[in-house]
Order: C-alpha cells, then structure tokens, then sequence
C-alpha cells in the first residue's frame, strides 16, 4: 500500500512543506525493535499534520498499530520526554484517561538515536474528531467545549500534588517562568537566554521597547494577582484536537488525552486561560464577524465550574492571565524558527502576529469585549 503523506500545520494554515521529514517504515522498524512488541510492523498509513514533530500509525499484517514520534532532540531530548511521561503516569495512577508510553526492557520510555528522540503509545481510545482541526480553530459545537471544560477540571484536580518543578528553558512548553514574576522585564531579561537562540532572533527588533508598550500594560494588572497563584502542573496546550471522543446516542464524552509535549508547572487559571486563547478566539480569522465564540466560552467555563470551581483569586487571575499567556510560547517559537529551522518568514510572524498582534488585539474592541465578557461572567458564575 502506497504510503499518504499529508502536508503540515503551519503560521498561516495548511502548506505543503513539513519541517521534519515524516517517519519511515524503516525508522520506524529500527525504533520498535527495541521494544517487546512481537514482530515489526509492515507500513505507515497515516502522518500527523501537526507541527514541531514528525508522527505517524504503524501497521501491523494482523491488525495492530502503534503511534510512534520522532523529535529533533534540540526540541525535545530524551530527559524532556521523561519529564512530561512521569506526568502522565502520575495522573495515569489518579484514574485520568491519559496515553500511556510504551516501556523498553530497560524501563525507559524515550529512546534517542542521533539527532533524533522518539517516543512510542498504543493507538488512543476514542474517535479523532478534530484530528483536521487546526488550534486557534473552535470546537464543533458548545457541548463539546462544554464536556472538554468538564474534563480538564477533572484534570487539575488529579494534578494536585504532582510537584516536579517548572520546565525551565525547555523549547515550545507553555510556561509563566517571565510572565509569572512581579516585574516582567526582568523576569524575561532573565528568560530569554534559556531559550536556545532566542537573544540572536529578536536582537533586530527592539523588543524590549514592544515590551513594554505592547505587553507591560496587561502585565501591571496581573502583577498584584501573582501572590494569590497556587502553582500546579497544566496540560498546556487543551485543544480539541488533544482529545479522543466517545460519541454515544449524539452525546460526546473526552475517551482519552494526548500530547503533553507543552505541559508544564504553572496554575489553574494559566492553563485554563490557555484552553480559551487555543479554542475561542479566530486567530485565522479576526476580520470574521464572530471573532470569539461565545456561546463555546460559556460553554467551556460552565462545564470547567461544574467540576472544580473558581475561587475569587482564580477568577480574577484568569482574566488577567488571557492577554499574557501565549507570550513565552510565541517567543519559543521565534527561537524555534528562526535558530533551529533557520525559516526567518514564520519566525517574523511567530513575533509580530502572535507575540505582539496577540497582545494588541486585546488591546483593541474586539479583544476588550472579550475580557469585559469574561470578569462579568464569572463576578455571577
């Protein structure tokens, strides 16, 4: 069967070019030999369009199949995958339906071959509804923001206690390491060198003046918040396209959970504020007439409330957490781009349509309405 290789997810949509090349059947014979898996597979059928790695289904001749994940190891290594694997197990021991990765005989579950790091589950449990759907892109309909809310209530709650400390200059995690000290200038003079490239790429701009005209603004409302932040590990990118869904009688339930590859330790509201900046918000689309779907909002806040309610705190946090919290995430990808890919068009648009257009279009009506939106919401949930 002749392979189908798909194109990737990029800044501006759909393209034809991947940055990594998709996995082979025979990389991916070579990687599962080490594993205790009873025979290799026969081909690769499927290839994920996600982007920042190369993914795929290998095919057994009986039937079975395996999702495998190659990493450039300057993304991820085989200590970050360990990172976000005790997490899963973690939350995995708490009756959370999470992905387990697949163990070797020496009880690792990341392997490293050169400059590559791979990663190895069972095919998830559920229906890969949004599998097409790219982030910044919203849910099919309300009851699916609602039911994805629900469940990472559910997860924040089965996070408690989990205690490994931040992912500190990791590569595309969604942190608050910058935007979570009291004075964000500093805390992103003292960040921005953990990010391999990053103070080569942005040297042209003059960054800190966009600091602080564009993003300190929002900042100096989140500042007096921060003492009140309970820290806690996040999932960090809670995008539809990371669950697997049930679908019974029309009525869709979360099966399992994918991709931890952006948690970290942040907060409660953090992570909740990064699930409404993934699924509400037509970042591809601003000049729509419904750049926010609101009826997905309350949908999403309401199935969150149900599970686990926002204390007053949190409530305030999160609203002052919304403009801010793709911030270090889009910086990592200005690194990514421009020092790792050496692709300087994507890494200009990761700083000036994400980092600052983000931020400014909050700024503006649209983007007021929506936190205006948000702290009357929750002041009477």
């Amino acid at each position: 069967m002749t392979e189908t290789i798909l194109g990737q997810f990029g800044v501006h949509g759909v393209q034809a070019h991947r940055d990594w090349p998709a996995l082979t059947l025979e990389e991916a014979q070579a990687v599962l030999s080490h594993y205790d898996l009873s025979g290799l597979p026969s081909r690769i059928d499927w290839h994920s369009a996600r982007p920042f790695s190369a993914a795929g289904l290998a095919y057994w001749k009986d039937g079975r199949q395996i999702f495998i994940k190659r990493h450039h190891n300057a993304v991820r290594d085989v200590e970050a995958l360990t990172e976000e694997h005790r997490y899963i197990a973690y939350l995995h021991e708490r009756r959370e339906p999470v992905a387990l990765p697949l163990t070797m005989a020496n009880g690792a579950t990341a392997y490293a071959a050169g400059e590559w790091t791979y990663e190895v589950f069972e095919p998830a449990q559920g229906v890969d509804l949004y599998r097409e759907r790219m982030s910044w892109e919203p849910f099919f309909q309300a009851r699916h923001a609602g039911v994805a809310g629900a469940a990472l209530a559910r997860l924040h709650l089965a996070s408690e206690g989990y205690d490994a400390p931040t992912r500190h200059g990791r590569l595309l995690v969604s942190s608050m390491d910058a935007v979570g000290q009291t004075d964000l200038m500093a805390g992103l003079r003292r960040w921005v060198p953990t990010q391999s490239g990053l103070a080569e790429q942005i040297a042209s701009h003059d960054w800190e003046r966009s600091v602080r005209t564009t993003l300190e603004p929002f900042h100096k409302r989140l500042a007096p918040l921060l003492p009140k932040v309970r820290p806690c590990w996040g999932h960090g990118d809670w995008h539809a396209s990371n669950l697997l869904w049930t679908v019974e009688d029309n009525a869709a339930q979360v099966a399992q959970i994918v991709d931890f590859g952006m948690a970290d330790r942040t907060c409660a509201p953090f992570d909740l504020a990064v699930t409404i900046e993934r699924n509400v918000i037509a970042w591809l689309a601003l000049d729509s007439s419904t750049p926010v779907a609101y009826d997905q909002l309350e949908a999403l806040l309401r199935g969150y409330q149900q599970i686990r309610r926002l204390n007053m705190s949190e409530r305030a946090l999160l609203t002052a957490f919304l403009p801010l919290v793709h911030v270090e995430f889009a910086l990592s990808e200005v690194a990514y781009f421009g020092a790792l890919l050496h692709d300087k068009a994507s890494a200009q648009v990761a700083y000036d349509d994400y980092l600052l257009g983000h931020a400014q279009w909050f700024a503006g009506p649209d983007g007021h309405e929506l936190l205006m939106w948000l702290e009357d919401f929750l002041m009477r949930a």
